[in-house]
C-alpha cells in the first residue's frame, strides 16, 4: 500500500508537470498564432502602400483601343513655316484624344524632329494641340507622353499651395499606379481616433477625371495609435514626407510609413492584446524622383502638371 500511495504521488506530480507544460505550450502557440495573423495583415497593406507609393507620379496615355491618340493626323511642311521664330500658327489635331488634358505635354514625332506640344480643349472629338510649331511633321506623326507628374503625392503644407494637401493621416497620390496605363487617384486615411468605427486603415480609388468617389475599402480594421516619436509625447503620424522644391513645383521625393496594429483577441498568456508596429523608411516615388532630377538639371519639358480634374475640388470630394 505504501509503494501504490508513493507511485500515485509519483505519477501525479508527473502528470501535473506534463499538463502545465501542454497548457503553457498552448497559450504559448494562441500567442504566436494572434501575433503571426496581425503580422501578415500589416505586412500585406504595407506591401500595397509601398508598391502604390512607387507608382505615383507615373503619367500614361489609354490604348488606341480605348481611345488614346497614337498620331497627329495633320501634317506641318516647310512652306507653312513662314517665320522660324513664330513656327506654324495654324490648327492641328489628333486622331483621338481619350486621356488628353488641357496643360498634358505631348511629345510629337520622333528623332530630331521631336517636339513637346500642350494639349487643349480636352473634352472635343479630335484633340486641338497649342500651336507654334518650330519643325515640319508628316502627317500621321506618332504623339506619346513622357516626364512624370511633379505632384503624383500631393505634397503636404507647407510648402503646398495646391489646396487640400496629403498630411499625417491622409495620404494622396495620383497617376499610372497600377501600371495599366489608366490614370487614378488614390487616398489612403489612417482613422486612428477613439471610438466605435475607427482604427481603420482605408483606401479609396477612382479615375482621375471621375467626379464621383465610391466608399472607403478597409485595407486593416485593427490599427492603433502609433507610439510617440523620440522627444516626442504625442503619436507620431502614420506618414511622413521629405519635400524637395525645384521652383515652380514641389517633389514628395520619399514617403515614411508607419502602422501600428493589434491582435483581434486577447493573449492567452497576458489576457492583453497584442500590438506590432510596422515601419517602412524611405519609401521613394520613383517617378516623381526621376522628375526631380530633371528638373533639377533644367529638363523642364518632361514635368507634367496636374490636370485640372485632380484639383483642390476633386481632393476635397475624395475624402469626404
Amino acid at each position: 500500500m505504501l509503494e501504490m500511495m508513493v507511485t500515485l504521488v509519483i505519477f501525479l506530480g508527473v502528470a501535473g508537470i506534463v499538463m502545465t507544460a501542454m497548457m503553457q505550450m498552448t497559450n504559448t502557440q494562441g500567442s504566436v498564432a494572434n501575433r503571426t495573423a496581425m503580422h501578415s495583415s500589416v505586412r500585406s497593406a504595407t506591401e500595397l502602400l509601398q508598391q502604390e507609393i512607387g507608382q505615383a507620379g507615373k503619367i500614361a496615355l489609354p490604348t488606341s483601343a480605348n481611345g488614346g491618340p497614337t498620331k497627329m493626323v495633320t501634317a506641318i511642311t516647310a512652306a507653312q513655316i513662314t517665320d522660324p521664330l513664330v513656327g506654324y500658327s495654324g490648327a492641328v489635331v489628333l486622331d483621338k484624344a481619350g486621356g488628353v488634358y488641357t496643360g498634358m505635354l505631348l511629345v510629337v514625332d520622333s528623332g530630331d524632329q521631336e517636339e513637346n506640344r500642350r494639349g487643349h480643349e480636352p473634352y472635343c472629338r479630335h484633340e486641338d494641340l497649342y500651336r507654334d510649331f518650330y519643325l515640319t511633321h508628316t502627317a500621321n506623326a506618332p504623339v506619346r507622353v513622357a516626364g512624370a507628374f511633379a505632384s503624383g503625392i500631393i505634397p503636404p503644407n507647407p510648402p503646398n499651395t495646391l489646396g487640400n494637401p496629403s498630411d499625417g493621416f491622409n495620404l494622396k497620390m495620383y497617376g499610372d499606379i497600377n501600371d495599366d496605363r489608366n490614370m487614378v487617384y488614390v487616398v489612403y486615411r489612417c482613422d486612428t481616433a477613439a471610438g466605435a468605427g475607427h482604427h481603420k486603415l482605408t483606401r479609396n480609388v477612382a479615375a482621375y477625371n471621375d467626379a464621383t468617389v465610391g466608399s472607403d475599402d478597409i485595407i486593416l480594421d485593427n490599427i492603433t495609435a502609433n507610439p510617440p516619436d523620440p522627444g516626442q509625447t504625442i503619436p507620431a503620424p502614420c506618414f511622413k514626407y521629405q519635400v524637395k522644391s525645384v521652383s515652380p513645383n514641389d517633389y514628395v521625393v520619399d514617403v515614411s510609413v508607419t502602422l501600428t496594429v493589434q491582435s483581434q483577441n486577447l493573449d492567452p498568456q497576458t489576457h492583453q492584446l497584442q500590438q506590432e508596429t510596422k515601419a517602412l523608411l524611405n519609401v521613394s516615388p520613383r517617378n516623381i524622383f526621376e522628375g526631380w532630377q530633371l528638373a533639377g538639371a533644367g529638363v523642364a519639358n518632361r514635368i507634367q502638371p496636374m490636370p485640372p480634374t485632380v484639383g483642390p475640388a476633386a481632393l476635397t470630394l475624395s475624402t469626404q
